[in-house]
């Protein structure tokens, strides 16, 4: 019989607990592997329960997968030097600064995960290990947060780490506020999805409060987006003596579209309002630009991320993420609503990645048409 076959009744109540996957009782034929097996499956499925990306789920668990084979040993037997050790060496293998602050916080949320006694993985381990698993990541063992950002530093773009390690936290408090009981579980998930939206359509605070649900459109050269294939955008910044500015904002992020399709399908309905409103507030208010850059500043500072940093970091990130995936600088340009492709140049901070293989596609295309001249 298998180690992970589903408990019933009696069974914990959080996803991903341990007598979801193993029964009590069970004689292992490989105890250490099967447990391993199972503990990376209810994490996995913990993290499902919190709708996280796939995508997210998949590099978790690879890090931590990674840090097994490094250790040579088991999440239950880890301690504070392995991940000395471990930090050690991915510094020495030449590990981007944000690699192993990335590195470290995935490891140290499935040690969260396994520690946690609501999960009840301390039982399993002391049945037949006679131990159990600890957090051995800690402030003092783990790296800080800095940047190298030169430029004007509230308005800089955040690494694809950085944004992660936000978004992380967005969903780890809706997480925490759900299982804690408290009120405010439904505005951390409003607050999670806005920021999200901000950032995967290029919003300015004003234009992300002032969203309507009626909004999103179909787009027909991109039906895989569903009804949320384009985003009108009524209240643009106004040029000086004028009307707010529309403009229509193509999606292309596709994790993006279902974030929004689950808050307005499921979510947002349980709010008490007849409003329009994408986010309204428990008094059938809109959620106003300075509430959203109080609560960016608070998701900021639990993340670690510079103190001036302000949430139109986010429209920069998306900006310089779409460049640097292969975007057209017009097509970018005119998702942000700038009049002047120099404009979107200062919204914008490429990588040398970047830079150096648009550089690449530049000389071999001239080196080609140089070589085909020659041959005429």
């Amino acid at each position: 019989m298998s180690a992970m076959d589903t408990v019933g009744s009696g069974a914990s109540r959080a996803e991903g607990s341990a007598d979801h996957l193993m029964r009590d009782g069970l004689s292992l034929l490989a105890p250490e592997e099967t447990v391993l097996a199972a503990m990376i499956e209810g994490w996995e499925q913990q993290q499902r329960s919190r709708m996280l990306a796939n995508l997210t789920i998949e590099r978790r668990t690879q890090i931590v997968r990674r840090l097994v084979v490094f250790t040579n040993d088991y999440p239950w037997k880890w301690s504070s030097a392995d991940v000395e050790e471990w930090t050690t060496h991915l510094v020495e293998s030449g590990a981007a600064h944000s690699t192993v602050r990335l590195y470290q916080m995935a490891a140290s949320l499935f040690c969260s995960y396994i520690s946690d006694v609501r999960y009840r993985w301390h039982e399993v381990c002391e049945r037949h290990f006679g131990v159990h698993p600890v957090q051995i990541f800690h402030e003092w063992n783990m790296v800080v947060h800095r940047s190298d950002y030169e430029g004007r530093p509230g308005n800089r773009p955040l690494t694809r780490d950085e944004l992660q390690a936000f978004f992380d936290y967005c969903d780890t408090r809706v997480n925490r506020v759900g299982a804690s009981g408290r009120k405010g579980w439904l505005a951390s998930y409003r607050d999670a999805t806005l920021f999200k939206v901000i950032y995967a359509w290029g919003l300015r605070r004003r234009e992300a409060s002032m969203l309507d649900t009626v909004d999103w459109t179909a787009n027909p050269a991109a039906t895989e987006f569903g009804r949320y294939g384009a985003l009108s955008v009524r209240h643009g910044k106004a040029l000086s003596g004028g009307p707010p500015r529309r403009r229509t904002v193509l999606t292309t992020m596709e994790w993006a579209a279902e974030a929004v399709d689950e808050w307005v399908t499921e979510i947002r309905p349980l709010y008490d309002s007849d409003q329009l409103a994408l986010w309204p507030t428990e008094r059938s208010a809109r959620v106003g630009a300075v509430s959203i850059s109080q609560r960016f500043a608070e998701y900021r500072d639990a993340v670690g991320l510079e103190k001036h940093l302000g949430p139109h970091c986010l429209r920069h990130s998306y900006a310089t993420h779409l460049l640097e995936d292969g975007f057209d600088h017009l097509f970018v340009q005119q998702q942000l609503g700038h009049s002047w492709g120099s404009t979107t140049a200062i919204y914008t901070s490429v990588g040398t990645d970047y830079k150096n293989n648009a550089l690449r596609r530049a000389l071999s295309r001239a080196f080609t048409t140089a070589s085909t001249d020659g041959k005429n």
